[in-house]
């Protein structure tokens, strides 16, 4: 039914343009960005769409994850019967009613039920944010009681009240069937009465508010953050396999530019990011930095560079500079001390629903400010410096590598007689307290029998911090000095006790051409363990309530979680306490992504928030996996004055048990 399809016509024709319109020209500006392969394994990546697109997975992982849920399906069911809606209106006689009955009648049930349900979602999605919102709804330019928030649930509700509205007059009316609709049919007993004598004029008012609120949102839909019903699925296609342990290589050559600086240095997908956000505000519920008062909000990262390139997109469009800059202060910008902020957790990549990628458009940032501005905080320079020079953090000779074993003999590794390597890495060399973690694990590799040894002096930072900081150009010279070396001396086992070790080896350099069977401490000590062939002593039962920690390149970065806690199960009889947030959703310490170098000016240190938390469960002994992990947590708690509390690597607590 349409009361008049030639206006209809007129509209809908005037709609569809604002609607393909507004799509060409944001769609046009993502043309704007680098080249970045994205069509890899089809099969994997059409699966990994319809697990995090269609179903949801990490929508409902939180509890009001249920409602958006119902209304992402219910936009999908009603496509159906909205399409019908606009093909009836241009040509009356063509309808689903012309389908037999027995598909007729489940459709119309389906429509009505799907229907009512949106409407109790969308009244509940205005409480939430008019009554309860959660703080991470609003951010510095996006407010959690926002007008298109409002009228973007205002519309999809006078959608569904029409559609009431149309189907129970005509019920009422008695050119529609009752049985098929219960919601509808329901509403209509109650007008039949009241309003006997004007009921085909509230079917053509009703007609008329679907078709004004359907094509409203339909031309208003490309210019909103709504944008992402159109988005978010082909982004879950597009997102990368990869966890986040790895940053794209560079080639380097005279006269290029190096990072991001302007929005069109981003890659396509980068900038098809910024369309895809919902703005949830679930990355910053979860990031460290923002949790403790930080200016950096990977949510506002994402919104500035969207904001930045419908600001400067006409500019790049005809070759001009961009007027607006990509690093700065207000809306469309990111600022310096935010993009410092970052300790690459990967909290953020791990939370967001539509798979969105915000860190790695972080570290794109520094490289730029590194290595073409040479801007940095000023405490890193003497860490750049310390790594060119003696190839670690401190700048200590390269001979007092050795010296953390002057108690104990160490061979050298050896091509052919030699299984592992031991990488002991900056802060289990030079590191006092890192040390006794690194005689800990030796001293577990010579009762497991295993075949290891060192590089001693010619060891060298591997560079994690240096390519999260953006040095790309001296991380690049480091690793192939490392590769370098790892091949002249038929290095194929690698062991660490450092997760930014383990994570450096075994991701970033395989771009470099060595494939390395690099396996963390955890991982080899639970394994001896496992197989008997590690036998303590005794068990471990001296340490109290022990709290476990999990190390965010360890997890999140490389999928590492249930080894140490089986190691520490298998050492102490019972499995570790947790914390709160703990696994993947684990809360950093802090030292990750370089911030181990710097020191905190903004806010509540990340490191006291998390002993804060770990006070809370009443531990004995926090364990980690992690040189940068303890080194926080052992300052944390001198800070809050955390008493007998000890700090334990796993090593160290494995260790114990071989001891009489």
């Amino acid at each position: 039914m349409s009361p008049n399809p030639k206006l209809f016509a007129a509209l809908l024709i005037l709609s569809a343009a604002a609607f393909v319109l507004g799509c060409y020209r944001r769609f046009s500006l993502v043309a704007l960005g680098q080249p970045d392969h994205r069509l890899d394994a089809p099969g994997i990546r059409m699966r990994r769409m319809l697990q995090f697109a269609f179903g949801q997975q990490r929508v409902i992982g939180k509890p009001f994850g249920l409602n958006h849920f119902v209304i992402f399906w219910s936009f999908l069911v009603l496509a159906v019967a909205n399409a019908e809606f606009l093909v009836s209106g241009l040509m009356p006689q063509v309808s689903l009613a012309a389908l037999p009955a027995s598909i007729h009648h489940p459709l119309l049930f389906l429509f009505d039920l799907v229907s009512l349900s949106t409407l109790f979602c969308v009244l509940f999605a205005c409480a939430r944010r008019l009554f309860f919102p959660e703080p991470s709804l609003s951010s510095d330019y996006v407010k959690a009681r926002s007008p298109e928030a409002f009228l973007i649930l205002s519309l999809i509700a006078l959608l569904m009240l029409a559609y009431f509205g149309l189907h129970a007059a005509g019920i009422a009316i008695g050119v529609e069937d009752a049985a098929a609709m219960p919601v509808s049919a329901f509403i209509a007993r109650h007008l039949a009465a009241p309003l006997a004598a004007d009921l085909a004029t509230l079917a053509t008012w009703s007609w008329w508010l679907h078709a004004l609120a359907l094509l409203g949102f339909l031309a208003y839909l490309p210019q909103s953050k709504h944008m992402h019903i159109l988005t978010a699925i082909p982004n879950c296609f597009f997102a990368s396999l990869d966890r986040p342990n790895t940053q794209p290589r560079e080639e380097f050559a005279r006269g290029k530019r190096f990072g991001a600086d302007r929005v069109d240095d981003f890659t396509w997908k980068d900038l098809f990011d910024s369309f895809s956000c919902t703005e949830c505000g679930r990355c910053q519920a979860a990031c460290p930095a923002a949790g403790t008062g930080k200016s950096l909000n990977p949510r506002s990262v994402i919104h500035a560079i969207k904001t930045n390139l419908l600001a400067n997109g006409a500019a790049l469009r005809g070759g001009k500079n961009p007027l607006l800059p990509l690093i700065g202060a207000g809306e469309g910008s990111s600022t310096e001390q935010s993009i410092w902020a970052c300790t690459t957790c990967g909290a953020c990549m791990r939370i967001c629903p539509v798979l969105i990628e915000q860190m790695p458009k972080i570290v794109k940032m520094r490289r730029h400010l590194v290595q073409m501005k040479a801007t940095f905080p000023e405490e890193l320079a003497t860490f750049f410096e310390n790594i060119e020079a003696r190839g670690n953090p401190w700048g200590i000779a390269p001979t007092e590598r050795t010296k953390w074993h002057s108690g104990m003999q160490v061979r050298p590794f050896q091509e052919g007689e030699t299984e592992y390597l031991l990488y002991v890495g900056c802060a289990g060399g030079f590191d006092a307290r890192q040390k006794q973690v690194t005689l800990a694990l030796a001293s577990i590799l010579d009762a497991a029998g295993v075949s290891w040894g060192t590089l001693g002096k010619d060891e060298k930072c591997c560079g994690d911090s240096l390519r999260r900081l953006g040095n790309e150009y001296v991380f690049d010279r480091t690793a192939q000095e490392n590769v370098r070396l790892f091949t002249e001396r038929g290095v194929r086992k690698i062991v660490t006790q450092c997760p930014h070790c383990f994570s450096t080896l075994k991701n970033d350099y395989r771009q470099y051409g060595i494939e390395l069977e690099v396996i963390h401490h955890s991982e080899l000590i639970s394994r001896l363990l496992a197989t008997n062939r590690l036998k303590l002593k005794k068990q471990v039962a001296d340490l109290g309530r022990l709290l476990f920690h999990d190390s965010c390149y360890l997890g999140r970065h490389n999928d590492v979680y249930a080894a140490p806690r089986e190691a520490l199960r298998l050492a102490t009889g019972k499995p570790p306490a947790e914390f709160t947030r703990n696994g993947k959703d684990a809360f950093c310490c802090g030292a990750g992504g370089g911030r181990m170098w710097q020191e905190e000016q903004q806010g509540e240190r990340i490191n006291l928030n998390r002993v804060k938390e770990a006070l809370r469960h009443g531990p004995d002994t926090i364990c980690v996996t992690c040189p940068f992990c303890l080194t926080m947590m052992e300052d944390g708690l001198k800070d809050l004055q955390g008493g007998a509390v000890r700090v334990r690597d796993l090593a160290e607590v494995v260790a114990e048990g071989l001891r009489p």
